[in-house]
C-alpha cells in the first residue's frame, strides 16, 4: 500500500469548489478516495472541480447558513446510503469585521456557517462512523483561532469554537476508531485573500511578520489534510497543525 492511499475510502469535503477545499477534495481524489465536493449552490466551479477529480466523485450543495439545508445535506447522504470515512470540515463565512463594527447579521451568519453547520453535520454523520469503528474528521481552522486579529474578531471566535469543538469530539469518538484534528492555515494564497494581498503595502506588511517570509498555497494545506485522513495518522488525534509559515510562534 502506498503512503497514504485513501482507496476505497469516501470523504466528504464542504466548501470545495474553491481555494482550499478545492486543493484539498482534488488531492483525496488522487490518492484514489471517492469525493463528495459541496457548494453553497450549484456552480460551474463545482462542476468543473467534480469533472477534474473523476473516481465516482459527485457534487452536493447546501446553505451552511441555513440549518434545515444542513440537515438535509446529511439527510441526502444518508439515504443514499453514503457514509463518509472521512469529512473535511472546511467551509467557512469570512467578515472583516472588528469588535466596534460587527453587527447582527453577520455575526449569526458566521457563526452558523462556521461552527453550527459543523456540529449538524457531526451530529448525524458520526454515528455511522463509530458502527464502523472508523472515521478521519479534519477541521480547517484558522490561525487566528489561537493569534486574533482586531479586524476579524468574530470570525477569529468561530474559529476558536471549532478548537473546542474538535477537542471534544475528538475526547469522545477515540474509543470507536475515529479521530478528529485540526488544521490552522495562515495566510493562504486563495481568491478569498486575493483582494487584501492585491495591497502590495498591505501584503509586504503582513509578509514580514511571518517566520517564513511568504504566504502558503492550497496545495500546502491539503497535503497535511491528506496525511491527517490516512492510515499514517492513525494515532494522531485533537491534534491542531500550524500550516502558517510559523506565524504562530
Amino acid at each position: 500500500m502506498k503512503f497514504c492511499d485513501l482507496s476505497g475510502k469516501t470523504a466528504l469535503v464542504t466548501g470545495s469548489s474553491r481555494g482550499i477545499g478545492r486543493a484539498t477534495a482534488l488531492l483525496l481524489a488522487r490518492l484514489e478516495a471517492r469525493v463528495i465536493f459541496h457548494g453553497s449552490r450549484s456552480s460551474e466551479k463545482l462542476a468543473s472541480a467534480v469533472a477534474e477529480a473523476g473516481n465516482g466523485a459527485m457534487a452536493l450543495a447546501a446553505d451552511l447558513e441555513k440549518p434545515d439545508e444542513v440537515v438535509e445535506l446529511a439527510e441526502t447522504l444518508i439515504k443514499r446510503s453514503i457514509a463518509p470515512d472521512i469529512l473535511v470540515l472546511n467551509a467557512s463565512v469570512q467578515s472583516y469585521a472588528t469588535l466596534a463594527e460587527f453587527d447582527g447579521t453577520e455575526f449569526l451568519q458566521m457563526f452558523r456557517a462556521n461552527v453550527e453547520s459543523s456540529c449538524v453535520l457531526l451530529k448525524r454523520l458520526i454515528p455511522e462512523m463509530r458502527r464502523r469503528r472508523f472515521g478521519r474528521v479534519i477541521f480547517v481552522g484558522s490561525i487566528n483561532g489561537v493569534r486574533p486579529a482586531a479586524r476579524l474578531a468574530v470570525y477569529g471566535a468561530t474559529k476558536a469554537a471549532l478548537m473546542n469543538l474538535a477537542r471534544s469530539a475528538a475526547a469522545g469518538n477515540a474509543p470507536y476508531g475515529i479521530t478528529v484534528n485540526t488544521i490552522l492555515p495562515g495566510v493562504i494564497e486563495t481568491d478569498r485573500n486575493a483582494e487584501r494581498l492585491s495591497d502590495n503595502a498591505f501584503a509586504e506588511t503582513l509578509r514580514a511578520k511571518i517566520p517564513m517570509r511568504r504566504f502558503g498555497t492550497p496545495e500546502e494545506c491539503a497535503g497535511i489534510v491528506a496525511f491527517l485522513a490516512s492510515d499514517a495518522a492513525a494515532y494522531i488525534t485533537g491534534a491542531e497543525i500550524p500550516v502558517s509559515g510559523g506565524w504562530q510562534l
